[in-house]
Parts: structure tokens; sequence; C-alpha cells
């Protein structure tokens, strides 16, 4: 699903980020994403989405080499891929129900094949009563389901969230959790970049841990 060979990131004159990584993480699995504040876990997961290209190196995915993929065709890789931002990345003028539900508009859904879907998602993380509220009247936690709830509601192929239970009450981040345990035991990858060591121990999926530029399976 996910490969890379012989990763190098740098960013200008500074200390590499990461050094000749090779890594591999097959389809279906899940895996927590840790390191100390600065070791390279939101610069691993741009890699992933295509957000940020390598230094060195090569990635693949979905059995493509990336680097080879004409640019035009990088949109198509990038909608198999769902993401949960650390800054939300919510549209102001768009409310809850119209943010969560953007990837299936971008991808030329009608309205009447999703709705029922998207307000039961709505409903299950705690904003059911927000469908029409306007991203600057939410709180934190808020914002962060709504995130969350848009980079799921694709059922996309990959998902990579950076520290997704960091703005929610620890019942609320749980139950985010669970639901992508959920996910991925229907066979979507996930990768869930965390500091929270209750959160990878509660689960007990495998880890990937970076330190001195290097990615360790913990």
């Amino acid at each position: 699903m996910i490969h890379l060979d012989n990763i190098g990131l740098q960013y200008g004159e500074a200390q590499p980020i990461f050094k000749d990584v090779s890594l591999t993480i097959d389809k279906g699995s899940f895996h927590f994403l840790t390191g100390q504040s600065g070791a390279g876990k939101t610069s691993l997961l741009q890699l992933i989405f295509l957000a940020r290209r390598p230094t060195s190196g090569h990635i693949s995915l979905f059995g493509q080499n990336i680097s080879s993929l004409p640019r035009e065709q990088l949109p198509a890789i990038r909608r198999r891929i769902g993401v949960v931002f650390q800054d939300f990345r919510l549209i102001e003028h768009l409310s809850v129900y119209e943010n969560v539900t953007l990837p299936l508009r971008v991808a030329g859904q009608k309205e009447i094949t999703y709705r029922a879907n998207a307000v039961e998602l709505l409903k299950w993380v705690g904003l059911g009563a927000r469908l029409n509220a306007l991203p600057e009247t939410l709180s934190g936690g808020e914002k962060q389901r709504a995130a969350i709830a848009r980079a799921v509601i694709s059922r996309p192929h990959i998902i990579v969230a950076d520290e997704p239970t960091g703005n929610v009450d620890p019942e609320i981040g749980l139950r985010l959790m669970r639901l992508l345990d959920e996910l991925n035991k229907m066979g979507t990858t996930i990768i869930v970049a965390t500091h929270d060591q209750k959160i990878w121990e509660s689960f007990g999926h495998p880890r990937l841990n970076i330190s001195n530029g290097q990615v360790e399976r913990l």
C-alpha cells in the first residue's frame, strides 16, 4: 500500500529530518506514529499524502511510483487518502455539514446519495446539533471532530491523522479512535501520529517510532 525507498528529507541547510529511510506499510494495517516533538511525525505524514516531496528516494502508493507519475494524475491519488490535519483546515464560510461532505461533492456525488449517512456520522462524533454551525462558532474539540468526519466520510483507502485526539476530551478521543479502528477492520489503512501513550496502549496497534532521522518498528 505504502512504500518508502531510501527516503531523505531536508529543509535547506538544516539537519536532515530523514536519512535513507525505507519502510513498507501493508494494506489494511493500523500503525501509530510516535516520536519526540520535532522528530518528523508531521513531515512523514505529509510525504505519504503527497503534500511534500522527498529530497531523495522514492515513494510508492497503491503500487505506483509517485515520482514517475504525471502531475495531472496526482489528484486522483490524493482522493484515495483521507487526512486529519492538526490545524483542522475547515472552510470558514461553509457549515459543519458542508465542510464534512465537501469531498463527496468534489467527487461529483449527489446529496441524496449521502445525506443520511453524513448526518448519522455527525451525530456519532457528537456534532448532530451543529450541522448548520459555521467553524468560527465551534470549539477546538468540535473543529477536530468535524475534521475527522470529513476525512472518513468518503471511506478512503488510507487515512493519516496528525494528533487527532489532541483537542478533544478523553471520552470523545476514545470514540474517535474507535471510529478509526472500525474503519480499519473494514480494510482501511490507518496511520495516526500521537504523543498520547494511553491511546496507543489502549488500542495495541504497532508503532512506528521516529528518532534521529530513522523510523523504527515497535
